[in-house]
């Protein structure tokens, strides 16, 4: 005869395994970006100038300035800037792009890298207290709101029109 706390010990620990086994199908690991990594020679990423990368540099500079990017780092053959939208009043986004230009057979070649951070505003509530030492130690709270940004993302932009319309400024603007 079996005893009806050995079959409910069993019946539980089956519950268990079943429970850990689904969650186990379940919890799948997405690809790491690695994996994906193709390292094609063929690539949007780069522009041929026939001018010396020092040259091709201030080009890609007065690029990014035509289009309201802040330059933030400039070296005599490579450049940053950055420029800053909001899609929605709770969110922005920061798009940096990199410019490097080094020397070529055919004059230099310009590498581009853009970088999207997505940022959202979070709030944070606080409290404060004010004490008036004449009636003693009496605190008044009252509630403070402060909405702060918050970095939520970072992606680099891999989107071949993207990099073909800056390299079309780019070259309009080296003729």
């Amino acid at each position: 005869m079996k005893s009806p706390l050995l079959s409910l010990c069993r019946s539980f620990s089956l519950a268990i395994l079943a429970s850990l086994s689904l969650s186990g199908c379940l919890a799948t690991k997405a690809p790491r970006s690695y994996q994906s990594e193709a390292f094609s020679s063929e690539t949007p990423f780069q522009y041929y100038s026939s001018r010396d990368a020092e040259a091709a540099c201030e080009i890609g500079k007065r690029a990014l300035l035509s289009q309201g990017y802040q330059i933030n780092e400039e070296k005599p053959q490579s450049v940053r800037g950055e420029k800053f939208f909001r899609p929605r009043p709770d969110e922005a986004n920061r798009l940096s792009i990199t410019l490097v230009c080094l020397p070529s057979s055919l004059g230099a070649v310009i590498y581009a890298s853009a970088l999207e951070t997505q940022f959202e505003m979070k709030s944070k509530g606080s409290s404060a207290g004010v004490s008036v030492s004449a009636l003693g130690s009496v605190s008044l709270p009252w509630a403070i709101d402060k909405d702060t940004l918050v970095k939520v993302g970072e992606e680099t932009v891999i989107a071949h029109d993207f990099y073909q319309r800056l390299f079309e400024l780019i070259k309009s603007l080296d003729s």
